[in-house]
This record gives C-alpha cells, sequence and structure tokens, in this order.
C-alpha cells in the first residue's frame, strides 16, 4: 500500500487510473478505523481497483463547542490495517494541504443541511460537503463508499452530487454493529462501561419501532410516543431528537408510505450518538433496516 501525503500526488495517480480505465473507488474517512469503516473497504474492493481511502479530520465539520483536539487520531495503526485488507492507496494529507493559506470556499446543500444534525451542529453540513466536494475532485473516484449510519451526512452529498452533475456514484452501505446492537463509530471509545450499556438502549429503540411497524403501524406519532417511552426508560440517555422523516428531504412525516428513516439522537453521559432504522415499505417484502 502507497501513502499519499499531497493533492498533488493524488491527482496524478487518479489521472493515470483514468487514463487507463481503472474504476477507482475512494472510501472517505477521519480515521480511529473500526469494522464499519473495514466493511466499506471490502464492499468497495468487489466493485473498484485501485481502492483509495482517504484520512483527514477535517476541522471545518466541526462547532465551536466542539472539540476537535479530542477526535480520536490512530494513524499507524489505521495504516496497518488498511494494508492487510489490500488498499491500494491511502491519502492522509495535512490541514495546510487540503486549505492552504487564503482559502475561502464553502459549499452550502441548502435547507437539507438545516434539519435534524444540521440545527444540532451549525455549519457541519457545509464542513462535509466542502471536504467532500475537494476529495471527488482530489481522487476523481468513479464509486464512493458511505456508511447509512450518517443517513442525513449521504443524502447531504447525495444532493450536492447531483446538483453539480459529478460523475461519482455514491454507494450506501449497511450499518455494522456490536453483538449488543451498538452502531459502531469512532466516538464509541468515549463512553464509560455504564454510558455504553445504556448506549444499547437506542438501537433496541430502534428494533421496536420496527416490530410495531412489521406488525402494521402506520401512524408516526404512535410510534415515536413508543420510541421516546423506550429511550427515556434509560437515565443514562439524554434524548436530542427522534423523527421518522423522508428518506430524500428529511423532512417529518405523520404516516409511513414510501421509503424513510427513523432517526435517533442521543447522549450517553457526555458522548453523543447517532443511529437510524432505514425503513422500505415500498419493497417486496417491506423492509426495516436496523
Amino acid at each position: 500500500m502507497e501513502t499519499i501525503h499531497t493533492v498533488q500526488w493524488m491527482k496524478e495517480f487518479a489521472r493515470e487510473a483514468l487514463v487507463n480505465e481503472r474504476p477507482l473507488g475512494l472510501v472517505p474517512t477521519m480515521g480511529a478505523l473500526h469494522e464499519g469503516h473495514f466493511s466499506l473497504v471490502r464492499q468497495a474492493k468487489t466493485q473498484c481497483s485501485p481502492v483509495v481511502v482517504s484520512i483527514f479530520v477535517n476541522p471545518k465539520q466541526f462547532g465551536p463547542a466542539e472539540d476537535l483536539k479530542k477526535y480520536p487520531k490512530s494513524l499507524q495503526s489505521d495504516r496497518d490495517a488498511l494494508a492487510d485488507l489490500g488498499v491500494d492507496i491511502l491519502f492522509a494529507p495535512s490541514v495546510e494541504e487540503m486549505y492552504p493559506a487564503g482559502f475561502s470556499t464553502s459549499v452550502t446543500v441548502k435547507g437539507l443541511s438545516d434539519r435534524w444534525e444540521g440545527r444540532a451542529r451549525p455549519g457541519h453540513f457545509d464542513g462535509v460537503a466542502t471536504v467532500v466536494l475537494k476529495l471527488f475532485q482530489i481522487v476523481q473516484p468513479r464509486t464512493a463508499f458511505f456508511g447509512r449510519k450518517d443517513a442525513q451526512q449521504a443524502r447531504v452529498i447525495e444532493h450536492m452530487v447531483a446538483d453539480l452533475n459529478l460523475d461519482t456514484q455514491i454507494d450506501l452501505c449497511p450499518i455494522v454493529r456490536e453483538p449488543d446492537g451498538l452502531a459502531l463509530s469512532s466516538r464509541n471509545v468515549y463512553l464509560s462501561p455504564d454510558d455504553r450499556l445504556a448506549a444499547t438502549a437506542i438501537s433496541r429503540t430502534l428494533a421496536a419501532c420496527k416490530e410495531k411497524i412489521e406488525s402494521g403501524e402506520r401512524d408516526v406519532e404512535r410510534l415515536l410516543a413508543i420510541m421516546r417511552d423506550k429511550l427515556e426508560a434509560e437515565p443514562r440517555l439524554t434524548i436530542d431528537y427522534v423523527e421518522i422523516v423522508d428518506a430524500v428531504t428529511f423532512e417529518p412525516l405523520r404516516a409511513i408510505r414510501g421509503n424513510c428513516y427513523a432517526l435517533i439522537a442521543a447522549k450517553a453521559g457526555g458522548t453523543r450518538l447517532i443511529d437510524n432504522a432505514y425503513i422500505e415499505p415500498d419493497h417486496e417484502d417491506f423492509r426495516v433496516l436496523i
């Protein structure tokens, strides 16, 4: 595996892949890699060669109340794991390389970026869209791979790709969970043992929602009441939001009809976690994916 630290070098590699008509795949990450990231790499390797994984802790997606310096970093162990998986290129640029002196451009996906996570973390999605557009321009991937756990983030990126007529396809991959149901996240390392146990109430709540939907419940208010009751029964959890939203617009729904997400954001102790279930009522088997 080759490690690239500069934009120019990465672009040269990408140009060579394009000239040779090789389907380049990109897995964008902020490092502190776990099985969720590795599942994206494995999916990328089934469709693309070469596969590029980027590791860049993007300062522009952190708000003033969020401690960028505390974000977990493990570049050497991440590099070793990616090499073992057969990744072709690790792209690990510095902040100065990605945002040189005088950088002043920002990308905003209006409306979609203002809800839920966007409201809780003002400016977050502008930072995400800006860095992802830069990565797409630098790496020129045919396909980029994202996890469904960050569902709203993925939708913001899909919207940006459509609006700007980008050539990159977006492949959304399933959420990867611990055996007890907790969705894998780099932020899980911040959880104390008690908080980690409490956090499993989030996936149990989504499972309860799934059960009700599969038994015929379609009224969103009743579903939300069930979900809030489940979460509030865990005293170490503090609810940020619980919603069921349209899968395209992320507008709140009153009844389940087309594809939608059940969204949860909550704090376990001082650690903020997000999770979701993807609901496909038009699928031939009526699927709820958690």
